[in-house]
């Protein structure tokens, strides 16, 4: 006998992921119309609201890593877990960033004239209700709702469970600015149960409910939600990054930007996993260069120029050079010329973010044009892979897709467009 098809109120996560995109959709017909004093109203007061309670906070926080510890968690996932003063002032300011942003809602992309006399204008528009599923960083809890209501879409957050306590505190003066402007608490919504098949019905879409998903994560989520996601996604599977000296770097700059992108944090998708030095400057700058990661707590994995640079390299394997090592970790190569560089980069690279450290400026600007990723930098660290960095204010995300969204997701990400035509009673012949 065939048993009956599971219906939400079989099914206790189901019923509420509904109720839940309901409620967006609903706020998210509010949002699309909200003058820009309403949504800066709620943002400021957003932020007022996190630096009230960052006291709370903190507390639910040391919660999280406390219980993310006993688990055994590494030491990146800490460190990504982990909310400090600085860091929730980091969140309150970042919030005010984005609302002295220009509303990016309404605006005139282009307009044009036919010869019928029909009037033309493409206007940017939100793109509704958008769903962010994220592990430990907190602090997205606010970026993203930032950026989403600033952009008049509604947001359905969906934390992971090892930051569920901190996500949550935070969520709760997300709202105190929500009501302050009198904007529909279903504007930011966080989802209220750990249960991992809230994750498979935002995947699902609710219902037709949600347009777009945002993963933040490691690449195991990223993996299943663009595996399995029946709404457009923006995200990148993996930040395997990469920064060339190229045979005219200047040897300070150079270990000045590589130090700074390897260790700064290593457990954030800017940070390089691969060191690329010029084959004619190899005997002048790897050995500083590799002496310096070394001394400053950083494993080195190279090829047969590089182990010779230091007895503490050790041999790379095949696969580090596809890997994103989100630790004190990389894997160092000589490479002939800039050609050989940018055939290396795109093969292994993850077409997220990708440098070049030069005083030639034709070689920078082959590099710039020729390297296939989201991000590519002349002279700079490749940390700067932030959409904070940009002027974004913030992000949601970094995407490494082609369409519509690349790079940092921020505010004109969020957006779409539709077309306005105005006439005086033609019709067609």
């Amino acid at each position: 006998m065939n048993r009956p098809l599971a219906t939400p109120s079989d099914n206790p996560t189901a019923a509420i992921m509904a109720q839940v995109g309901r409620k967006a959709r609903a706020a998210a017909s509010v949002l699309a119309n909200a003058d820009r004093a309403a949504k800066d109203k709620a943002l400021l007061g957003m932020a007022k609201a996190i630096r009230a309670r960052a006291a709370e906070i903190l507390v639910a926080n040391a919660e999280d890593v406390a219980a993310a510890t006993a688990a055994g968690a590494s030491a990146a996932n800490i460190d990504r877990l982990v909310l400090t003063d600085k860091r929730v002032e980091g969140m309150a300011a970042g919030i005010e960033t984005v609302a002295a942003l220009p509303d990016p809602v309404g605006r005139v992309l282009a307009n044009w004239q036919q010869p019928n006399g029909l009037k033309f204008e493409r206007v940017s528009t939100p793109l509704g209700v958008i769903g962010v599923i994220y592990e430990s960083r907190p602090n997205v809890t606010a970026d993203a709702a930032a950026l989403t209501l600033k952009s008049g879409n509604a947001v359905i957050l969906r934390g992971g469970s090892d930051s569920f306590r901190s996500s949550n505190a935070i969520h709760k003066a997300l709202l105190d600015g929500v009501r302050e402007a009198g904007l529909p608490e279903g504007s930011v919504q966080i989802v209220p149960t750990k249960d991992r098949d809230a994750v498979g019905e935002m995947l699902k879409g609710l219902d037709g409910n949600l347009d777009v998903i945002v993963p933040r994560g490691g690449k195991s989520l990223v993996a299943r939600v663009q595996t399995e996601a029946r709404v457009p996604v923006f995200a990148h599977l993996d930040g395997n990054v990469h920064i060339y000296v190229h045979a005219l770097a200047d040897l300070d700059l150079a270990k000045n930007v590589v130090l700074n992108a390897k260790l700064r944090r290593t457990g954030v998708c800017g940070a390089v996993e691969t060191l690329l030095v010029d084959k004619s400057i190899a005997e002048s700058h790897m050995k500083p260069l590799v002496q310096m990661l070394l001394d400053a707590g950083c494993a080195v994995r190279g090829d047969e120029a590089v182990q010779q640079a230091d007895a503490r390299v050790t041999p790379v394997g095949k696969q580090d050079w596809d890997t994103e090592f989100l630790d004190a970790i990389i894997a160092a190569g000589v490479v002939d010329g800039v050609d050989a560089a940018i055939q290396h980069i795109n093969r292994h690279g993850s077409h997220h973010t990708d440098a070049i450290l030069t005083t030639d400026n034709a070689a920078a600007e082959k590099f710039l044009n020729e390297v296939d990723s989201a991000i590519v930098l002349h002279n700079a660290s490749t940390q700067f892979a932030d959409g904070g960095e940009f002027g974004f204010g913030a992000e949601i995300g970094i995407a490494t897709g082609r369409m519509h969204a690349r790079g940092p997701v921020g505010l004109e990400q969020l957006t779409t467009f539709k077309y306005r035509v105005r006439g005086e009673g033609q019709t067609r012949p």
